[in-house]
């Protein structure tokens, strides 16, 4: 398994210098922001696809710091029902599956996205309880007539440009938060919609990662690092569908953590050795929400937790699995 970072972490420096950050520190790879919800800052997929000598020129700063890309990232909402914002995340995410193509990457992450509960509708519904009726009926509506077709057409789009596969990140608030959703889409799909794995959004649903690991098995192509901190005491009151503020860390049920700061070694070993058990041995990729502390800091910290914990060599053979061969 490899270590890779975000570029996120960095917005507030160039694309040099933050892939110098992430190099120095000690990463392998590299996840490039380009489009949705991520700032185009370090990387406009569709004026470096329009300009091929600014192209070898950004593409170089990356060569030069010795890291590979392992993903570009186009977080976004699709199916948002505001066909202004819906036509743009969709061409931006075009656009970084051009890019990815062109770069000789294999993998582009972004969310299943979600609809209105009609077409009429002029924000998201995240709808998360099937009772009054009506509930269920805007959560079928959303399936079959939204998300559904939608990635169908999104699974053959891909297939004719490149056959990059798709990791969508699981996550509340999107159609796509768990495993089983994900599952029943890809199902309904293709096999190239895939998941970017990201244990946070997991921990604070009471969903334990390395089971849900098991379940996706080899769906799963990119692995977020990034850890959640839950308190107990406010969880017993209210539960953990908090919707405070982030910066409202003292009154929140749960944040976001740096690796370590959530969870220890014991549950990131298990973690790590579940991945690799269903065949995942690629990037890490560390995605810094810790607003308890800086983005240097908590890549250098988590970087070293990491490098306590994470499988890098090729499994090797047991004495008694010589012996036997002898």
């Amino acid at each position: 398994m490899k270590l890779g970072a975000f570029t996120i972490l960095f917005l507030d420096r160039s694309f040099e210098e933050c892939v110098s950050a992430i190099s120095e520190a000690g990463c392998a790879c590299i996840e490039i922001g380009c489009g949705g919800f991520i700032f185009k800052k370090h990387c406009d997929p569709r004026a470096l696809l329009a300009d091929r000598a600014k192209l070898r020129e950004w593409r170089k700063v990356v060569d030069d710091a010795g890291l590979d890309i392992s993903a570009l990232s186009s977080h976004a909402n699709m199916l948002h029902p505001n066909p202004q914002i819906s036509r743009q995340h969709l061409e931006e995410f075009h656009d970084a599956v051009r890019l990815a193509v062109e770069l000789g990457v294999d993998r582009v992450i972004t969310f299943a996205g979600c609809p209105g509960d009609s077409d009429d509708a002029k924000q998201p519904n995240w709808v998360t309880c099937p009772w009054p009726e009506y509930f269920t009926e805007i959560l079928n509506w959303q399936w079959e007539q939204k998300l559904i077709p939608f990635w169908r057409a999104q699974s053959e789009w891909l297939r004719a440009n490149g056959d990059v596969r798709v990791g969508l990140e699981m996550h509340p608030g999107d159609m796509v938060y768990t495993p089983e959703k994900l599952l029943g889409l890809r199902n309904a799909c293709g096999d190239n919609i895939c998941c970017n794995f990201d244990p946070s959004h997991l921990f604070w649903q009471q969903i334990d990662p390395s089971v849900a690991v098991r379940a996706l098995g080899d769906a799963i192509v990119h692995v977020h690092v990034k850890d959640s901190g839950i308190d107990p005491e406010i969880v017993r009151v209210n539960g953990v569908l908090d919707n405070k503020p982030y910066a409202d860390e003292a009154n929140r049920s749960w944040i976001f953590r740096t690796v370590g700061y959530g969870h220890g070694h014991e549950t990131w070993k298990r973690l790590i050795s579940t991945l690799r058990l269903v065949g995942y041995d690629d990037v890490l990729s560390f995605e810094h929400e810790d607003s308890l502390m800086s983005s240097a800091e908590g890549l250098r910290k988590g970087l070293q937790f990491m490098r306590e914990v994470t499988i890098v060599e090729p499994k090797g053979k047991t004495w008694f699995e010589l012996e036997e061969g002898a």
